[in-house]
């Protein structure tokens, strides 16, 4: 009779420590929430920056000079990296040199337009200068860049842990460099557009896998001596 009672009791037994089991506590850690990600503590940020040249006038002056033009074709070097941006060029009024400044401008304007600057992202626009003898033409373009934060931060002891994360600065100056030498920042935005692919060289390997001979993928020499020593048919 005892025998029969416990046989019948075992699967309510059975069924009671799965119950109470689901009720003790677990450690669950979720490896999404771990901020470990050098990319996410020190992301690249694109922002637009203006990038301006002052250009000296002299009263007499009314053409670029060879040196100006130098210096202007140096500045002009990473314009156009990033997308086309307006070139503002800021001519100042009011000041003794204002009527030589306008003819520098106009033959400014010519010389950018020449080295590849669109007319309709060119404009000349005035700036008060009253009371100056010599003020500087001005010229800008917004170019758009990619940086990083400051490095160099260490809120904590990266040796008082025992956990198997990064440190805080991880990651910061390979962020920092990969921001400086990218040439073109929109890369950081998605890929380009694909370019098309070399027709010619993907049709002789094409017929090269077919067995086709051709004229022009002609297989290259090589000694009998590598031949014999090489486990490699050609």
């Amino acid at each position: 009779m005892f025998l029969f009672q416990a046989k019948k009791a075992a699967p309510i037994l059975v069924v009671a420590a799965g119950l109470l089991s689901g009720c003790a506590g677990r450690d669950s850690v979720t490896v999404g929430a771990v901020p470990d990600d050098y990319r996410t503590r020190h992301p690249i940020v694109l922002r637009e920056t203006e990038k301006t040249l002052d250009i000296p006038v002299r009263i007499l002056s009314h053409r670029l000079s060879p040196q100006q033009k130098a210096t202007v074709e140096a500045f002009l070097e990473d314009y156009g990296d990033s997308g086309p941006s307006v070139m503002t060029i800021l001519v100042p009024e009011g000041s003794a040199n204002s009527g030589a400044a306008k003819g520098v401008a106009d033959d400014l304007a010519a010389f950018l337009q020449r080295r590849g600057v669109s007319k309709g992202y060119l404009q000349i626009l005035p700036y008060d200068a009253s009371g100056e003898v010599t003020a500087p033409i001005r010229l800008s373009y917004g170019k758009l860049s990619a940086s990083v934060e400051p490095c160099g931060r260490w809120p904590d002891d990266m040796l008082n842990t025992y956990q198997n994360r990064n440190y805080a600065n991880f990651g910061c100056s390979y962020q920092y460099n990969l921001a400086a030498q990218v040439a073109n920042p929109m890369d950081f935005l998605g890929p380009r557009k694909q370019t098309t692919i070399d027709a010619e060289n993907r049709t002789g390997g094409i017929e090269r896998y077919r067995g086709v001979p051709e004229p022009q993928y002609k297989a290259g020499q090589v000694s009998d001596a590598v031949r014999e020593n090489s486990e490699v048919f050609y």
